[in-house]
């Protein structure tokens, strides 16, 4: 036990103590948020490219709705163009070429010939283009045969927009306002840390176990410590490093949230649209104040949700996942001699927790559906997507016999790695396969 106590002391401060680790755990909340905010500035970036489309209209009806649309021009063609354009567009100059059939209302198709690949959001226009046309000119003429006067305006007025609030009610009937917006997000960002963490760490543990194998410091450190304390040292000394960085995040985001509080209280957000109007006279005090209160909707939402829970919740899968295939891992680099066989067998080992990233997407969409369920409950699976599951108040049944399913296979499979971690460390020029792994959970010595 002594012993286990020292490797694990060795491996935590070797790991807290490096500037990589201080760094990575101060900046990363920062790069993640970057990263987000690239993927979003870029999602809607305007697109700068100009292009032309050729446009041939059987119907001779569109040529006033193909009106040039940010970097997109539209220029109508003759049938004679049309016929020589189909077959070589390469040089023609056009980006594309447009085909509207005479039968358009009918079958309620066109077609969009080029050279290469189209972009989605060029071929979404268009079909939005001929779609919008199509639907008002039939709706003209339903309004021309109705004989009913001022029916367009009439019609025009119905046009109504519903927006939906969700309110949780508690057992003692009180109720409280939900997003489903904040649960999405928070149901997903929980199962791509969960993930993140798991694969990084588990990692972590196989590198160190492959480093010192090739080094043979290995056949030094087993003269006086058991295999199963070396291997029981390093994954647990890992895991307080992985625990270590989630508590300083913790911290820092709930330091955060009650900076963000603070700064927009309701009393706040009249000062900041009073200051506003103040200073530029012509704005609305409401439309200043509309950011402010909608912080601080987002703050009671995100409060709203079952944080004790959750954070429970992502202390346990992140231990349970971590233990499972950190030691899977870990016997992984006990086996090997070098990184081309290590590559080969690490694939199927960790392939479960790919495929639950996968997933994670329709997961926390449908949080209650079969796909949802069985993943969080089949263990190699259930670290991503129970995670994904917990915003969403699921059954607690659910939640015990995942964990449950979790911590027994856990040991299992430690039990398993154990056998392979204690042949493997000492085993050097021969290449494992699955039936050598076999033989050696048989072993009985």
């Amino acid at each position: 036990m002594n012993n286990t106590l020292l490797i694990l002391k060795q491996e935590y401060l070797k790991r807290v103590k490096k500037k990589s680790f201080i760094i990575l755990t101060i900046l990363m909340p920062f790069l993640i948020a970057g990263v987000y905010g690239l993927v979003i500035y870029f999602s809607i970036k305007d697109d700068t490219e100009e292009r032309t489309i050729a446009v041939y209209d059987a119907t001779n009806l569109f040529l006033g709705e193909f009106s040039e649309e940010g970097t997109t021009s539209y220029h109508f063609i003759p049938k004679e163009e049309f016929s020589t354009l189909k077959t070589n567009i390469k040089g023609s100059g056009y980006y594309g070429l447009l085909y509207i059939p005479s039968d358009i209302y009918s079958n309620n198709q066109a077609q969009l010939f080029s050279e290469k690949q189209l972009p989605f959001e060029l071929t979404e226009q268009i079909e939005r283009k001929l779609s919008r046309f199509i639907e008002n000119d039939k709706r003209q003429k339903v309004i021309a045969e109705s004989g009913i006067p001022d029916l367009e305006e009439r019609l025009s007025q119905t046009r109504t927009s519903v927006k939906l609030s969700t309110l949780k009610v508690s057992q003692s009937g009180e109720t409280k306002k939900s997003s489903s917006v904040v649960a999405f997000i928070a149901s997903y960002a929980m199962g791509l840390l969960i993930y993140f963490f798991v694969f990084m760490y588990g990692a972590m543990v196989m590198r160190s176990v492959m480093e010192e194998k090739k080094s043979r410091i290995i056949e030094v450190i087993i003269s006086s410590v058991k295999p199963s304390q070396l291997m029981a040292g390093k994954i647990i000394g890992t895991a307080l490093v992985g625990l270590t960085q989630v508590a300083i995040w913790v911290v820092l985001g709930g330091i955060g949230l009650v900076v963000v509080q603070s700064l927009f209280t309701p009393e706040t957000a009249q000062q900041m649209g009073q200051s506003i109007m103040d200073s530029q006279g012509q704005m609305n005090p409401a439309a200043t104040q509309a950011a402010p209160n909608q912080v601080t909707e987002a703050m009671e939402m995100i409060g709203n949700l079952n944080l004790p829970l959750i954070l429970f919740s992502f202390v346990f899968y992140f231990l349970g996942g971590y233990l499972l295939y950190s030691a899977l891992l870990g016997s992984v680099g006990a086996a090997v001699d070098n990184d081309e066989d290590s590559q080969q067998m690490v694939f199927p080992v960790t392939f479960p927790l790919i495929l639950s990233i996968m997933l994670l997407f329709p997961i926390a969409k449908n949080p209650e559906g079969p796909l949802a369920f069985w993943c969080s409950i089949i263990p190699f699976t259930s670290p991503v997507a129970m995670m994904a599951r917990v915003p969403y108040d699921l059954p607690i049944w659910e939640l015990l016999l995942s964990m449950g399913l979790l911590i027994l296979t856990t040991i299992v499979c430690i039990m398993a790695a154990a056998k392979i971690y204690r042949i493997g460390l000492l085993m050097y020029g021969k290449k494992v396969n699955i039936k050598e792994l076999i033989k050696w959970l048989r072993y009985k010595g």
